[in-house]
């Protein structure tokens, strides 16, 4: 069994301000996503300007933080907003839903669209591949803070196990690691080259919606379900699968869509 590293959540302070690991996280997700975007777009057969690529990114931010939030309370604490409906503004509390930041990105995209004068699917299979990368971090971000932490595992059989200081004193799974490494890093990887080709348009934002509804349903088997919501559809499943399989089906869909269709390679 390893031992969690219990790291300060605060990274440094500036006078009376607390600069947090997780929002210096956000800032390396954006910062990343700016990075591959900005060398992405300076490609020979690419008409994306510096402009553009820096409006994507600022509205993509928009998206993921006012999506994740309003995802999170839809999804994840409703009852509390029907209580407390200033709670939503309480951002500080904490609560974060990747969905409803997908939700909120799609919403920014097709925004970006009908300013630029771009099609929904052109930018979102450009986009893509900066996603996961920006994931990887937010699940460091949450390692960091020891949330989301895993179900109980067996230290023998599973040597890396660790015991979270707010779970209690039993050995757990560190999932939010499992989720960084698939959702994360893997994910960039099969997106970055799979999108180094030129591919049917929505290929790339199907296997977007695939790859991460699958590394997302495989990694909840692992980690603890939050405790007021508990399991899904008869005890045995949680609400990010339930949330995932949704993602599965409708890039399969998509994926045949773009490979049928017949339309220009992107």
């Amino acid at each position: 069994m390893l031992t969690y590293p219990n790291i300060d959540p605060v990274a440094f302070s500036l006078g009376p301000l607390d600069v947090h690991w997780y929002g210096l996280m956000y800032l390396a997700a954006f910062g990343s996503a700016y990075f591959l975007a900005t060398w992405r777009a300076r490609q020979a057969d690419n008409d994306w300007t510096p402009q553009q690529v820096s409006d994507l990114i600022f509205y993509g931010a928009m998206g993921v933080i006012l999506g994740g939030r309003c995802g999170y309370v839809l999804f994840y604490n409703f009852p509390q907003f029907l209580e407390d409906p200033l709670w939503l503004l309480r951002v500080w509390e904490g609560g974060m839903s990747f969905h409803g930041g997908l939700l909120g990105v799609l919403v920014a995209i097709a925004i970006f669209c009908r300013i630029h004068n771009r099609s929904f699917f052109q930018v979102s299979d450009f986009g893509a591949p900066f996603v996961p990368l920006g994931l990887m971090f937010g699940r460091i971000g949450n390692f960091i803070g020891g949330e989301l932490w895993g179900r109980m595992a067996d230290p023998e059989s599973v040597p890396w196990a660790m015991v979270f200081p707010r779970a209690g004193d039993i050995a757990r799974h560190p999932s939010q690691l499992y989720q960084a490494a698939l959702e994360g890093f893997l994910l960039f990887v099969i997106l970055w080259f799979y999108s180094s080709r030129p591919r049917p348009q929505k290929a790339v934002s199907a296997m977007f919606l695939i790859g991460y509804g699958v590394f997302r349903t495989f990694a909840e088997f692992f980690r603890e379900p939050d405790a007021h919501i508990g399991f899904d559809l008869f005890g045995w499943m949680s609400r990010g699968q339930m949330l995932s399989i949704p993602m599965i089906v409708f890039g399969i869909i998509l994926l045949i869509w773009a490979y049928r269709g017949g339309e220009k390679k992107a």
